[in-house]
């Protein structure tokens, strides 16, 4: 099995919903097909470096997972037959690329934990000090 990583803009007219759904398809096809999904980033909706279909703007998606490569031609037969795709790219990880994926991902759960951990200790009530 191999890493691979996954970008897909969605078009910026679909409803929150709609756009969870989008994903949850996607996310079914490659479960269906026995990837195993090793991280999922939600970037928002982003500004497009250039109009696609009259359209400025996107919602960008990252899923990284571990597939053969037969796997690779269904999900974007997959992408091409969602009107709601407006572009993907999906490329496979050397090395050096799963490495640094799992350190920033590493990094970003560690992060959170620091805020979570400050956010406790704002809520907790201050000890008087005698």
């Amino acid at each position: 099995m191999n890493n691979y990583e996954t970008v897909f803009i969605l078009t910026p007219v679909l409803s929150d919903a709609q756009m969870k759904e989008a994903v949850e398809k996607i996310k079914e096809t490659l479960i269906a097909q026995k990837a195993e999904i090793v991280n999922e980033e939600n970037w928002g909706l982003r500004k497009l470096a250039y109009p696609i279909s009259k359209k400025s703007t996107g919602f960008y998606q990252l899923i990284e997972f571990k597939a053969t490569p037969n796997v690779i031609d269904i999900l974007e037969t997959q992408f091409r037959r969602d009107e709601r795709v407006i572009r993907f790219l999906t490329f496979r990880q050397d090395k050096f690329a799963a490495e640094y994926a799992a350190k920033r991902r590493s990094l970003k759960s560690s992060a959170k934990d620091i805020k979570k951990e400050a956010k406790t200790k704002e809520n907790k009530p201050k000890e008087e000090n005698d």
